[in-house]
């Protein structure tokens, strides 16, 4: 079968039925409408064993132009650039300093099938999880201020588990970022898993849990040092920071755990 592979990012927005077509220079794959493909989400591009099927996709439409006549009206489904220098900029990166306006370009529009589109799971599923993704968010209102944490679970091919939001009180957006995470693992471990794969969108705190930064606030190192201990209860955890459109999902949690406590004290 083919097979169209993508960064991460672009797979996020691919199963968040965002992205519904990939634009390629050199098209070594022969793709042709009515084709059948296989997405791919490059996890982590250095590493293919963590590259994981988005699922099968039908090919509905293919246009071609070059990249100088490209109009807004082509950019349905697919991501858009601020200018056509900013265009030509990318794709050169990506095929050479070779690519100009006047070199053509395939638009591939494709449609996930129906079985492979995102659908909540069943939840006796957390007596199977071994391997599992956790998007994590935390936010403050004031920093410090109120703040909840927010955190999603899904498997590998994106059927959601759980989605829970958790009011903390006053703290700053760091703590509640850090207390986000530390919920999230807290339940994958109790749902069994033993590989979990966690995407945030604060740089920090992946950072630090990667051991680029060092934690020097001092109000972070417990949950900080809690976090590394239940780190240790798993066969492997990855960190991957992630745009903060791409956290949506954890986003929503912590956002309705805050109005519905602020709503309650209101009252």
């Amino acid at each position: 079968m083919k097979t169209l592979k993508f960064e991460h990012n672009q797979a996020m927005l691919i199963r968040q039925g965002q992205k519904t077509a990939t634009w390629r220079i050199f098209d070594d794959k022969d793709i042709h409408v009515n084709d059948s493909i296989d997405l791919v989400d490059k996890v982590d591009p250095q590493n293919p064993a963590s590259w994981v099927s988005l699922g099968r996709a039908h090919v509905t439409m293919i246009v071609e132009k070059r990249l100088g006549d490209i109009r807004p009206a082509d950019f349905e489904g697919h991501e858009q650039f601020e200018s056509t220098d900013l265009m030509l900029e990318h794709y050169q990166k990506y095929y050479g300093p070779d690519v100009m306006l006047t070199t053509p370009i395939k638009m591939i529009h494709f449609e996930l099938e129906e079985a492979q589109k995102r659908t909540p799971a069943n939840d006796d599923i957390r007596t199977t999880l071994r391997e599992i993704k956790m998007y994590a968010d935390g936010g403050s209102r004031g920093n410090p201020g109120p703040s909840a944490s927010g955190y999603v679970l899904l498997t590998m091919d994106d059927k959601v588990v759980v989605e829970k939001g958790i009011y903390l009180g006053i703290t700053t957006n760091n703590q509640a970022e850090y207390h986000s995470l530390k919920a999230g693992l807290e339940d994958a471990l109790k749902r069994g898993a033993s590989v979990v794969h966690v995407y945030m969108d604060s740089m920090l705190v992946v950072n630090q849990m990667r051991g680029i930064f060092k934690v020097k606030n001092r109000d972070l190192w417990p949950v900080h040092v809690a976090i590394k201990e239940i780190v240790a209860s798993f066969k492997e955890v990855t960190f991957t920071h992630v745009p903060r459109e791409l956290n949506k999902l954890a986003d929503a949690q912590v956002n309705e755990a805050l109005d519905a406590h602020l709503g309650k004290s209101k009252k």
